[in-house]
């Protein structure tokens, strides 16, 4: 089967409407990705590649880059064009349409994805590869319906950071799952049991999905933030941004055990200090750690006099 792809450059403000728009026009999927940015404003946190975003947040691109397919039937392609020549003023750049031939899309993209390490064991390996390492603690990931594979410096600072941690037997909430990626890390680590926490109902869908290939679905459970119980865990990541990290500070740190272990990431370096800031009342915080100029911010929460 063969498809055409209508690709558009917009302003973040109009790529929701244009979305819907395609949508309507008959497109058959459409997707959203960082445009090629040209916004400085620091503020809105330009050309972030964010894999995991906040719960109830979307990534906050200055540009979007909207690809739509439609089928390659004479009807679709005349719904590509008609949308093409509807959405040309509001565009960025001219549209542009392309053939495609139908391919394995999931395989398309294993093919520049290798196992890749993090810390002393811990691997994260597309399906069907192999890891020989003796003493490796493998998670199998493939694409899904949600971000998350270890290949963007953040989520690389969360592995890491459970990979030194002392895991065995404790419980976990990965508050911003994403993939599940993290939470399914410490239950391979030897977690006793995870709590996975996102907005999204497909990153749900596609953590109980990699946790199910993985082994660990009997010890894991998945929610929305509006809905999870209020049982402190031992340890709790979020991986999401930093304005949602300071704000969520009153939420999250009842959720971890007097003595119980904090991972932060998604924070660049220059709003490390704001970050800490919130959650330094409550927590121990170790020095951050930084990789590519975003900083993993770590702590034990404080015991109680």
């Amino acid at each position: 089967m063969a498809w055409i792809e209508l690709k558009l450059l917009a302003d973040r403000e109009l790529a929701p409407l244009m979305e819907a728009a395609l949508e309507n026009a008959g497109a058959l999927a459409v997707t959203l990705d960082e445009g090629d940015d040209g916004c400085t404003d620091a503020g809105s946190v330009a050309q972030q590649q964010v894999l995991e975003p906040a719960p109830g947040e979307t990534p906050l691109w200055c540009q979007l880059r909207i690809t739509a397919l439609f089928d390659a039937s004479p009807e679709g392609s005349a719904q590509a064009e008609a949308a093409a020549r509807m959405l040309a003023a509001q565009a960025l750049a001219p549209p542009s349409l392309h053939r495609l031939q139908d391919q394995v899309w999931e395989r398309l993209w294993l093919d520049g994805l290798q196992p890749q390490r993090f810390g002393h064991r811990l691997w994260v390996c597309p399906r069907g590869q192999v890891v020989t390492a003796a003493d490796a603690v493998v998670i199998d990931l493939d694409p899904g319906l949600a971000f998350g594979t270890g290949h963007h410096a953040t989520t690389a600072l969360c592995l890491e950071w459970l990979d030194r941690s002392a895991i065995t037997g404790r419980t976990l909430i990965d508050f911003g799952c994403g993939s599940g990626i993290l939470a399914i890390a410490a239950l391979k680590l030897g977690a006793a049991r995870a709590l996975a926490i996102d907005h999204d109902p497909q990153a749900l869908e596609a953590t109980l999905e990699n946790a199910r290939v993985n082994g660990v679905a009997d010890r894991i459970a998945t929610d929305a933030p509006e809905r999870m119980p209020r049982e402190a865990a031992d340890l709790l990541v979020a991986n999401i941004l930093a304005g949602p990290l300071v704000a969520l500070a009153p939420t999250l740190s009842p959720l971890i055990q007097p003595g119980g272990l904090l991972a932060l990431s998604g924070i660049l370096q220059h709003q490390a200090e704001t970050v800490s800031e919130a959650y330094r009342t409550e927590f121990a915080l170790d020095p951050p750690l930084v990789r590519e100029d975003w900083v993993l911010i770590s702590g034990r929460r404080r015991t109680k006099p």
